[in-house]
């Protein structure tokens, strides 16, 4: 009995029989229904978890890319019509220019045009005043031809005498006091 069980103890040693072998075999077996189990309710839903979390990252990576494909857009469509709004403020003040040179232009149309109105108005009334002293002289010149006329008569003198007075009046006179 010692001899065999010497031999019983070096197999218990090792500790392969057929219970440790079935233990063995029963604990793989759990060990992979375990992480099968373990696979299902706990790997799937973090595998299920990170593709989700990797597909919202490329959505928002191309909804980011869209954004900046639109606000590049906008910046374009912005740029453009800044310059459109720049060339149509200088296209207004060119005309506001244009129209104010053009009513510059009548304003001194109309001052010229009333200064020559001022001015035929002062020749016309230096026209009229001139007529009016020479008509001034012919009334004086007719006054003193009359009074000397009164003298002449009054001095009963001959006729050659009064030819001789009206000749030296006239001339005194001088004919441009009359044609005029």
């Amino acid at each position: 009995m010692i001899l065999l069980s010497a031999a019983e103890s070096y197999e218990r040693m090792f500790g392969i029989d057929a219970q440790l072998l079935a233990d063995s075999a029963l604990t793989l077996i759990a060990v992979f229904v375990l992480f099968g189990v373990m696979s299902y309710f706990l790997f799937n839903p973090a595998r299920k978890m990170l593709s989700d979390r990797q597909a919202k990252i490329r959505g928002e990576l191309e909804e980011a890319r869209t954004n900046m494909e639109e606000a590049r857009r906008l910046r374009e469509d912005y740029e453009t019509r800044l310059r459109e709004i720049d060339k149509e403020a200088e296209e207004i003040l060119s005309d506001a220019r244009k129209r104010a040179l053009a009513n510059e232009n009548q304003i001194i149309a109309q001052a010229k045009e009333e200064a020559g109105r001022i001015l035929e108005k002062a020749h016309t009334e230096a026209e009229l005043e001139k007529q009016k002293v020479s008509d001034e002289v012919k009334t004086e010149i007719i006054s003193v031809a009359s009074l000397m006329a009164a003298k002449v008569v009054a001095a009963s003198i001959d006729t050659k005498v009064q030819d001789q007075l009206i000749d030296e009046t006239l001339k005194e006179m001088g004919k441009n006091t009359w044609l005029s």
